[in-house]
């Protein structure tokens, strides 16, 4: 290996070792811990290669699907995205079982002084069991908030990105 190549593979190490920033892992390892009720799993980006991901509806980087694992058992999987609030961004998870079901969906950092509703566990419960095979519309089966329109139209659009991708994924043997 030349010193290029070297420094190629140095960069490239060191991205991979990054991943969460540290106050959103902890808040979704807490997550995990609860809705899998396990204190030690591993917790592994699980990349999708950059000409499939191009083609999906919901975006998927290096760091935001993971595989939850114990002992090499495979659990489920955690999605970690950003969606559009008012003026700023959201971020959000999503927790699947194997059959990517979708177990528990959370708001880890909201920027906004309105519209935070959208976090309560009250409204987000209405994502658990949802599939590869639902169609999610606000003010049908999505319940509105009132003063929270902008945040609630984009989680459930980001939630019907992220089903759809699934659908995709799994259709190609992929999750």
């Amino acid at each position: 290996m030349n010193f290029k190549q070297i420094f190629l593979l140095l960069i490239a190490l060191s991205m991979l070792s990054f991943g969460l920033p540290k106050n959103i892992q902890k808040k979704v390892d807490k997550e995990i811990k609860s809705v899998f009720d396990i204190e030690t799993f591993s917790f592994t980006p699980k990349v999708i290669s950059t000409d499939i991901a191009n083609t999906l509806p919901s975006k998927f980087e290096e760091n935001n699907l993971f595989e939850i694992k114990k002992e090499d058992a495979l659990l489920g999987y955690a999605y970690v995205s950003k969606a559009a609030s008012k003026t700023d961004e959201f971020d959000y998870l999503v927790l699947l079982d194997t059959d990517l079901i979708v177990l528990k969906s959370k708001v880890l950092i909201y920027r906004e002084d309105y519209g935070g509703e959208i976090g309560s566990k009250r409204w987000l419960k209405q994502f658990i069991g949802k599939t590869q095979n639902d169609q999610l519309r606000y003010g049908d089966n999505i319940v509105a908030i009132s003063g929270a329109t902008i945040s609630v139209r984009s989680m459930t659009n980001a939630m019907n990105n992220l089903l759809q991708s699934l659908k995709i994924l799994h259709s190609k043997n992929i999750l």
